[in-house]
């Protein structure tokens, strides 16, 4: 059984693509061959990121956000807890 992260992922927790399971175990990504430790959401499928515009945020606080297209790549920076048990087992 490969563990892969979910095709979207979103950190913002009242964005429907929220998990914070998921993003306890962290999160990688790749974004035209370079790390991004800044990603706010991410589609693999439709091949785009959204980051934070700097410190400006909307009318309501949020972050303004800029989304870039290109090709993704994301993985989880450590394994599940379970996968953990099993590996020791």
């Amino acid at each position: 059984m490969t563990d892969t992260p979910p095709d979207r992922l979103s950190s913002n927790p009242r964005s429907p693509h929220f998990d914070e399971a998921l993003l306890s175990r962290g999160i990688g990504i790749r974004f035209k061959g370079a790390e991004r430790k800044d990603v706010e959401e991410y589609s693999l499928s439709e091949g785009w990121i959204r980051v934070a515009l700097g410190k400006k945020v909307d009318r309501h606080g949020n972050p303004l956000t800029l989304k870039l297209s290109g090709p993704v790549e994301a993985w989880f920076e450590h394994p599940a807890a379970d996968a953990e048990g099993e590996a020791e087992a």
